[in-house]
């Protein structure tokens, strides 16, 4: 019985139609428990929304808590190492954040209503498409630091630069770092801003060589995706061949 509930409630890679409906369903469930924070005033249909929502969570980790040896495969200390797991906590944080928003007393500490948002990391579990894109960020992590590395860098660079250029339009070195952030995005908020010729000419080169910093990511998620979404597709056509 509990290998059966595991298999409905753990996504599998070769998914029946009981699993699928599960997902979907939790997925549901999930996004109808965030529409609460998407107002202040109380409504009664969102207070049920809510307990319903919180009920549902409380099974589903009950569910899991007790198929978590056939997950962890480590006998009863499974048992005891499966709280601990990052989708675990996850899961009871929003669960204990819902139930101390219901009392009164602690309805004065807002971050609560914030907390209950790591409702969004529970997605994780049951889309498919979140675990591949996972998956690439796990294989692509060397590439993605260094070029993470390399836009801190330049973002401190520029931020120095300008800082000295123009120490009376930017106050503090904060300032500065939100700048060259906001011109290595190519946003530009317009709320602080160069004025001299050579701080308009820096904020003119931080921008273009933003565009192709910026562009470093995405075109190495993009093959790390296309390469992954290949490799399962031959990953598939085996058992046929």
């Amino acid at each position: 019985m509990r290998k059966k509930i595991y298999n409905i409630i753990e996504p599998t890679k070769n998914i029946t139609t009981i699993e699928k409906i599960y997902d979907i369903f939790m997925i549901l469930v999930i996004i109808a428990s965030l529409l609460p924070l998407t107002i202040k005033t109380h409504f009664t249909f969102y207070a049920i929304l809510e307990n319903v929502t919180t009920l549902i969570f409380i099974i589903d980790y009950l569910l899991r808590l007790m198929t978590a040896d056939f997950k962890l495969k480590q006998g009863k200390i499974s048992f005891i190492k499966y709280p601990f797991t990052f989708l675990a906590m996850t899961d009871l944080i929003a669960i204990l954040s819902s139930l101390l928003f219901w009392n009164n007393t602690f309805r004065l500490f807002k971050i609560v209503r914030m907390i209950r948002t790591v409702r969004v990391f529970k997605l994780f579990r049951y889309s498919r498409s979140i675990n591949m894109l996972i998956h690439v960020l796990k294989k692509q992590k060397e590439s993605l630091l260094i070029v993470g590395a390399l836009v801190v860098i330049y973002i401190f660079i520029s931020a120095l630069v300008i800082f000295n250029v123009e120490p009376t339009t930017f106050g503090n070195f904060f300032d500065a770092l939100y700048w060259a952030t906001i011109s290595l995005t190519t946003v530009g908020y317009g709320d602080i801003y160069a004025v001299s010729a050579i701080g308009k000419l820096i904020t003119m080169i931080s921008s273009i060589l933003g565009v192709a910093i910026i562009a470093l990511p995405v075109s190495i998620m993009t093959a790390g995706y296309l390469e992954e979404i290949e490799t399962r597709r031959h990953r598939h056509k085996r058992p046929n061949n």
